[in-house]
């Protein structure tokens, strides 16, 4: 299945969960990270458990200080 990930395509073997796909595509830890699927802010309480869907559209928001 295609999604899209901060405007790059990514090709999963299923459907998987948020929690499945960043195992898939990122290598590093997800402290810090907010995830948006087609425009909504997903809590991280539901990432293992939130589907994703052929064609959805997910932002990865990485939280940086700074000042």
């Amino acid at each position: 299945m295609e999604v899209t990930i901060n405007n790059q395509n990514y090709q999963l073997n299923e459907a998987c969960s948020i929690e499945q796909m960043l195992a898939a595509v990122m290598s590093t830890e997800t402290n810090g990270l907010a995830i948006a699927v087609n425009q909504t802010i997903i809590s991280k309480s539901v990432w293992n458990t939130h589907v994703l869907n052929p064609g959805d559209q997910i932002i990865l928001i990485k939280a940086t200080q700074g000042g």
